[in-house]
């Protein structure tokens, strides 16, 4: 089966859901697909100040029971909700083999542990080329590139399409043509749940194809 994961890189519900998705990843290496989307946020989404952002934190904080608080400092009032730079990194990091978490966990961490205002497409290149090494004018370009930002929107497209709107949000499908939609839960027992069950599912299809083959045609 093939599970993705729609996110957004200034989300804090997406950043509180990695450790499910790591988890999720961990428990079914080898009997599922995993990949990650961007699904960018509207600009209205976005708190309009840092106090603003800094009460959301509090109440995403709480209801996770996080040790910890998130960093409010990233955000930029002047910005209007324009922080498409650290999504269009992530989804450039592709383009040079980096298909796994490290990039986007790195721009969502420098944003919301550290504060750093990753919003500009400097900053968030800078925190990118850091943590992996990457060549900063290649990626910058390539971030800025269209066939980079048209995936971006195409991916988000694809996640407004299963009528949804909050992020996280999880895609799964079997083989036997199965789909189930999670939007805004970040914890595991309700993925877990819905995997097994199609997994087994998708096991007795399996079990009963191999003792009595095929459907007759007529």
């Amino acid at each position: 089966m093939k599970i993705t994961y729609f996110v957004e890189m200034m989300s804090s519900w997406c950043y509180w859901a990695e450790p499910t998705w790591l988890e999720l990843k961990n428990r079914y290496a080898g009997r599922a697909e995993f990949e990650w989307k961007i699904a960018l946020m509207n600009p209205n989404d976005f708190p309009a100040s840092q106090a603003q952002c800094e009460w959301f934190y509090r109440r995403s904080g709480t209801i996770t029971r996080s040790p910890f608080m998130l960093n409010a400092g990233w955000v930029e009032p002047e910005r209007k909700g324009d922080y498409t730079a650290p999504n269009f990194v992530a989804e450039a990091g592709k383009d040079f083999g980096i298909t796994d978490d490290r990039l986007r966990l790195a721009l969502m961490q420098a944003a919301m542990r550290d504060g750093r205002k990753t919003g500009s497409i400097e900053e968030a290149v800078a925190v990118a080329a850091n943590a992996l090494g990457l060549g900063a004018v290649k990626l910058r370009a390539s971030a800025e590139s269209p066939e980079v930002q048209q995936r971006v929107h195409a991916s988000t497209a694809e996640f407004h399409g299963l009528k949804v709107n909050q992020r996280p949000a999880f895609l799964l499908e079997d083989s036997i043509g199965d789909r189930a939609v999670f939007s805004g839960l970040v914890t595991l027992p309700p993925l877990v749940a819905t995997i097994d069950a199609m997994l087994a599912d998708t096991a007795a299809y399996a079990s009963y194809a191999t003792h009595f083959g095929s459907p007759p045609k007529e």
